[in-house]
């Protein structure tokens, strides 16, 4: 029996394509293996959104080589969707970007058999939803469900369109079809992803990202939480709808990218910090308490120590849970790599650590104010004393005394910690 090993970078949407690919392997006769074990075959599921992402892609592949010098190497997602054949000088047997990731095992075996190696990639703007499929996701209890594909916003900086694609929104049937297969097999939380979730439904008459999550309102979730979203979509009809789905988590992740207004427009970006502001005030009176997460750029292509500290003001006065902050990172055929005002490496990373500082302390603050409320808690493991760690509504890490995984049990907060909170178990009548 063949093997095959797995390693995914980036985002869920990647995380959700390999765990359907794994599945097709599976189904063909495949052994799963860990990808720090010797394998037959190693599918590298890559990410460019930034350089980082490139370096890290890359060294899986050199990594997966040295393991079995013999091995076949397939290479998907976004970096193989950008450089195509040139990724076939690493040794790699199939490349085949964000496309026919449904043929990869018989593309694959194809090649193997003609003693070819293949670069697969496709025209990405012109390709339809790919219906991938998944019936579980591998060492979770919750569920990654991927509801559309591409974007089109175009920003300045961002790579991702352009490997990709548009928008490719999955119908609202074939998201419950899904959602009542991973109840099924036993998950109650499922994370709703997309490449631009506030895009659903654009290509399909008269469906919207609130149909979407109607769908997976089935028997077995008791929770549906939403992947990135852009303050454009908050609207208070939206919020009010959203919040009539009990089983809606508190927790919103809006993307700001940056806190200056000059900032955003060189971005293209499609809103003001003006509106951000109201969508943030929209989402907490419908859902009081909510987490707001967010990601933040910094560095970008002209950035002043200015608009730096109208960043860090904005932030502060938002009051994150949680903030990913990222150095810029020019993506070669972007308009903002060719952008005059190139901020210097040093002054990025710089200005990321202070950045960085900012968003601890306001995670701090955040889950401070959680001590004494009670809350439920998703278990996801359990140590060797029987002690549970899992996630809040508000995805905020939490350790108890207790529980299984995959249970939702209540506590009462207790205290805090480096990168969660502690809670005593509610023993209910």
């Amino acid at each position: 029996m063949r093997s095959v090993a797995f390693h995914t970078l980036g985002c869920k949407v990647n995380q959700y394509d390999s765990q359907a690919m794994l599945e097709l392997f599976e189904q063909a006769g495949y052994q799963v293996r860990d990808f720090s074990e010797p394998a037959d075959v190693y599918v590298v599921n890559t990410c460019t959104v930034t350089g980082t992402g490139d370096k890290k892609s890359l060294n899986a592949v050199r990594r997966a080589l040295r393991q079995n010098p013999a091995a076949d190497v397939v290479i998907a997602g976004c970096l193989a969707q950008r450089d195509g054949e040139k990724l076939l000088s690493t040794g790699a047997r199939l490349v085949i970007g964000n496309a026919r990731r449904g043929e990869v095992v018989k593309l694959l075996e194809e090649a193997i058999e003609k003693g070819q190696r293949v670069a697969a990639v496709t025209d990405i703007l012109r390709t339809p939803y790919e219906p991938l499929f998944i019936s579980r996701h591998e060492g979770h209890t919750r569920a990654v469900l991927k509801i559309q594909e591409g974007c089109d916003r175009y920003c300045t900086y961002c790579i991702i369109p352009y490997v990709r694609g548009g928008i490719r929104s999955r119908r609202p049937e074939e998201i419950q079809q899904e959602a009542c297969r991973l109840a099924q097999a036993g998950f109650t939380e499922l994370v709703l992803t997309g490449i631009h979730l506030t895009s659903y439904g654009r290509d399909l008459e008269g469906q919207t990202l609130l149909d979407a999550v109607r769908a997976c309102d089935v028997a077995g979730v008791c929770r549906i939480r939403l992947g990135s979203l852009e303050p454009v979509i908050v609207t208070e009809e939206f919020a009010q709808e959203l919040s009539k789905i009990e089983k809606v988590c508190p927790q919103f992740h809006l993307a700001l990218q940056s806190g200056s207004d000059t900032v955003l427009k060189r971005m293209r970006r499609r809103y003001t910090t003006d509106e951000f502001r109201r969508a943030a005030a929209i989402l907490r009176q419908a859902f009081p308490g909510c987490a707001m997460t967010t990601d933040v750029i910094t560095g970008f292509p002209g950035e002043t120590e200015e608009e730096f500290a109208q960043t860090m003001a904005f932030c502060r006065e938002i009051g994150f849970a949680r903030m990913h902050v990222f150095p810029y990172s020019a993506r070669q055929g972007t308009p903002a790599a060719a952008m005059p005002g190139q901020v210097p490496k040093a002054v990025r990373e710089e200005r990321a650590r202070r950045l960085i500082a900012v968003g601890n302390e306001l995670a701090r603050d955040y889950r401070a104010a959680q001590v004494g409320q009670r809350m439920e808690v998703l278990i996801e493991e359990t140590d060797e004393n029987g002690a549970g760690r899992g996630y809040t509504a508000q995805y905020i890490a939490c350790a108890v005394p207790g529980g299984q995984p995959g249970q939702i049990v209540p506590v009462t907060i207790t205290g805090l910690l480096d990168d969660g909170l502690t809670g005593e178990l509610i023993k209910e009548p």
